[in-house]
């Protein structure tokens, strides 16, 4: 995926988790089967895309991330939340429920 494919999907989803990792990320490698099971779970709507912040290059200088993990939530488009490191999947879950309850509603 190219960084103008990603900002395409960006624009035309609901909402957007982009979680950057590194091969040689421990924490990464730790925190993302959590993520993707709340994810899953809470906002089943919201595309997960993974990328390797070394491999992406462009993205990850486009979107400013300097260290890994990094998960940027985009929501109608628009960057809404951008966690790093030592993130609480609790608060980030409770952060998400209600513009992801009204965005998704019918």
């Amino acid at each position: 995926m190219n960084l103008e494919e990603l900002q395409n999907t960006i624009r035309e989803e609901v909402g957007v988790l982009l979680y950057f990792s590194g091969e040689n990320c421990n924490v990464c490698h730790a925190l993302r089967p959590k993520f993707k099971e709340v994810f899953d779970s809470n906002f089943p709507q919201l595309k997960q895309i993974y990328l390797d912040a070394q491999e992406n290059i462009e993205i990850s200088a486009h979107y400013q991330v300097f260290s890994v993990p990094t998960m940027i939530i985009f929501m109608d488009g628009k960057e809404f939340a951008r966690e790093g490191r030592s993130v609480s999947l609790h608060q980030l879950t409770q952060k998400l429920q209600r513009p992801y309850g009204m965005m998704t509603e019918n």
